[in-house]
């Protein structure tokens, strides 16, 4: 007999179970995060492990990895940019694919001339520790072609959740029992060591190391 292929949609019931847990719910370090999604969802470890395998093989789940909150590893702001509309979409481009230190890239518009929307192009950017943002945006307007740029610091920020399947399901105006807790975005300074044990433990998980035991521990064992 021909075995049934793996459902791998994230709309397949028990998908959807492991991705509603999995996505947002999962909060804090946990040594045996795989463990945590089947108690939460109420499913077997096995089946858990084979099918977040059978997602990221699918190319459903972009990643699989350990979430860490990088603001105090890193300076970091949302940067405004006016740059030209004949090199806007270039601008973009290279942002998106080209700069290691720039993460949200988004184009805005808006239905009139006002103050600022001319800045179309917003990105958030992070710099090693002992480097300015200024530093970064100099090089960037200059290799864009950008006329102007405008720096924002946060003094706190909030981790939003993903929640993509889970938020499906959600009435308009729920939310969640307690208020989100602000998070103040003071460096703070690591060894080389703890440097090698994080970099270990972000790298994403191949599907082979998605086990009882994660793949991540593994590394760190190495380090």
């Amino acid at each position: 007999m021909i075995a049934e292929p793996l459902p791998t949609e994230h709309t397949d019931s028990i998908n959807a179970k492991i991705l509603e847990v999995s996505e947002d719910q999962i909060k804090g370090f946990h040594r045996h995060p795989f463990h945590f999604v089947a108690e939460r969802s109420g499913l077997p470890l096995e089946t858990v492990l084979e099918r977040i395998q059978g997602m990221l093989r699918a190319g459903v789940i972009r990643r699989v990895r350990q979430t860490l909150l990088a603001n105090k590893l890193a300076d970091g702001g949302l940067v405004a940019w006016k740059i030209p509309g004949d090199k806007i979409d270039a601008a973009f481009d290279f942002m998106v694919k080209e700069d290691p230190f720039s993460g949200h890239v988004v184009l805005r518009s808006t239905d009139r001339e006002v103050s600022g929307s001319d800045f179309k192009l917003w990105t958030t950017i992070k710099v090693p520790q002992g480097k300015e943002i200024s530093e970064h945006a100099d090089a960037l307007k200059r290799l864009l072609g950008a006329e102007e740029y405008i720096i924002m610091q946060p003094r706190g920020i909030f981790a939003l959740g993903v929640g993509h399947v889970r938020r499906k399901t959600m009435e308009i105006g729920d939310k969640s029992d307690e208020p989100a807790e602000m998070i103040t975005p003071d460096i703070v300074e690591l060894d080389q060591e703890e440097w090698d044990v994080l970099v270990a433990m972000k790298r994403d998980l191949t599907p082979d190391e998605i086990v009882a035991e994660p793949g991540w521990l593994v590394r760190q064992r190495r380090v």
